[in-house]
């Protein structure tokens, strides 16, 4: 009959032994028949054969096959990257070959418009000197037929309205911007420290009322219908960009510069500059020319009201605004 399995304790725990490992009469391991324990050498053998319990090499099994495991994914990993990598290079060779293709194409459309733009400013330049040369043909024409106090009227009216150059003393106003800082909140940039549109209004407007005759804002004349705006960053002169450092000048009276910084337009420059940094200064100017505006022309005037009928009392003389009339022009 075959031997049943014998159980043994090693270290507290309890080992299954097939029954080849245990002696047939010999060793008592429980002690039964002697009352005293005894261990023969093969199950000491059998020890050194197997010293991991069961529980370890089951253990140690799983984790040679989840290493496995993750060796497979790893690689199939390793084969994806390499997979988009390629997909990615063939990309970027096609979108190359497209661009070398299409390149000289854009080459030629290039050229072909640096040629009409080239066209297009000597046709400009031409037509420029074509006008200012019948302009002066015009003016001399002008001044043959009429002549005397007819002439010197014309003259002192151009000099009003900005259409012709004119020479004299007054006062220079320099408005430089502040230095622009960052909000640390929220990263903006401010622009309180810049000059604005109705700075340079405010002074062009404080120099006419101080008796100026003439006014021009960067090298750009202001007539009647001259117009100072903001466009985005930018400040226009009728349709002329202009940038710090701003110089309004004008001629007028002597004490044009003193006026002005004593009236309420050099008070709050004086302000913007002690608390944005805005540099102002108003000085005094002296033989300085201002040159002519740009030719402008009126395209509609109408008044807003019947005119009174011939030999009213009421009826406006020449020369004097109509009431509620309204202009466009410049636009």
């Amino acid at each position: 009959m075959p031997r049943k399995r014998r159980e043994v304790r090693r270290r507290g725990r309890a080992v299954s032994l097939p029954p080849s490992y245990l002696p047939a009469g010999g060793p008592d391991p429980d002690g039964a028949s002697a009352g005293k324990r005894t261990y023969g050498p093969d199950f000491l053998t059998a020890l050194f054969q197997n010293p991991l319990d069961p529980g370890y090499q089951d253990a140690a099994a799983r984790r040679a096959t989840e290493g496995r495991r993750r060796g497979w994914r790893r690689s199939l990993a390793g084969g994806s990257s390499a997979l988009t990598l390629v997909v990615i290079g063939f990309l970027l060779v096609v979108a190359y070959r497209q661009t070398v293709a299409e390149e000289p194409a854009r080459t030629v459309a290039r050229e072909s418009l640096i040629t009409q733009v080239q066209k297009r400013r000597e046709e400009t330049d031409r037509l420029r000197e074509q006008a200012d040369r019948l302009g002066d043909e015009v003016a001399a024409l002008r001044d043959r037929a009429l002549g005397g106090a007819a002439l010197a009227e014309l003259r002192d009216l151009e000099a009003v309205t900005g259409m012709s150059r004119v020479r004299g003393s007054g006062a220079k106003i320099t408005l430089v911007d502040g230095p622009t800082s960052v909000d640390a909140v929220t990263g903006e940039r401010r622009t309180e420290g810049q000059v604005k549109d109705t700075d340079l209004q405010l002074a062009a407007n404080a120099l006419w009322e101080a008796g100026a005759e003439a006014i021009m804002i960067n090298g750009q004349r202001l007539t009647a219908t001259s117009r100072i705006r903001q466009a985005g960053e930018a400040i226009l002169v009728d349709i002329r960009p202009v940038a710090s450092p701003y110089e309004v000048v004008a001629i007028g009276p002597e004490d044009l510069a003193d006026d002005f910084r004593a009236g309420y337009a050099g008070q709050f420059f004086e302000t913007l500059s002690g608390r944005y940094g805005i540099s102002f200064k108003a000085a005094e100017a002296n033989d300085v020319t201002l040159e002519a505006a740009t030719e402008f022309q009126l395209r509609s005037a109408a008044p807003s009201i019947a005119p009174a009928p011939s030999g009213s009392a009421s009826s406006s003389g020449p020369g004097s605004p109509v009431p509620g009339s309204s202009t466009e022009g410049g636009r």
